[in-house]
């Protein structure tokens, strides 16, 4: 189900209602930190807005190196103020701005941990399909020390894949979990088409991020809710 977007403060957002009347968007994850310093200032302004508009509310964190896994995951979720209903997610990709600003496995592993010990829920993990395997990844060409394993903690948590070829591929760890979010198509606007040649813009932003979930709606606001 196509229902889901993902953006930041670098997407101008003129009105929440249409995006979920008009282009009947379920979710918005929206960023709400970077590393262990960095808070994106629209998070806080833009999360009440959502929510009048009948949109569900998740918060995402794009992880670094330069601060501890903890340390970033309590920085995220003193931003992201998660209640019952908001969907967490860590962003653990090549930082392709720094590449040496990459977050490790390690430092995603201890972010996962420290999210789970203070909601009782797991993140969501985004990622690619080839950075998960250990490939190098991402403009600098970075790879992690080893590819995510089943018995990661990382593995435990439901998967949001970023993959914009029309068949997706399922990084190891996940394989026999399939994905639960598809980020199919990325910085959507109007001129551009997205899963085939349907032009998907949503109305109410200048562009997104594209995202399918594995399920029906009821099944979407169940998972969102923590309840499935």
């Amino acid at each position: 189900m196509d229902a889901v977007i993902d953006i930041s403060h670098n997407v101008t957002v003129t009105d929440f209602t249409l995006v979920r009347r008009r282009s009947n968007i379920l979710g918005v994850i929206h960023k709400a930190t970077e590393g262990g310093d960095y808070v994106d200032q629209s998070y806080s302004v833009r999360r009440p807005q959502a929510e009048a508009a009948g949109l569900l509310w998740g918060a995402y964190h794009f992880g670094t190196r330069q601060y501890p896994g903890a340390h970033q995951a309590n920085a995220f979720l003193a931003t992201a103020r998660p209640g019952p209903s908001t969907l967490l997610a860590l962003d653990f990709e090549p930082n392709d701005g720094n590449p040496r600003n990459t977050m490790t496995l390690a430092q995603a592993e201890a972010f996962v941990q420290t999210v789970y010990q203070a909601t009782g829920r797991f993140p969501l993990v985004y990622t690619h399909p080839s950075w998960a395997d250990g490939a190098p990844s991402g403009r600098g060409r970075v790879r992690l020390t080893a590819p995510i394993s089943s018995s990661s903690i990382l593995a435990r948590c439901n998967l949001w894949l970023a993959d914009y070829r029309e068949e997706p591929q399922l990084p190891s760890a996940w394989a026999a979990k399939g994905w639960r979010l598809w980020q199919y198509a990325g910085n959507e606007t109007e001129a551009d088409a997205a899963y085939g040649s349907v032009p998907r813009a949503v109305a109410g932003v200048s562009h997104c991020d594209r995202n399918l979930f594995a399920g029906d709606t009821t099944a979407l606001y169940q998972f969102w809710n923590g309840h499935a």
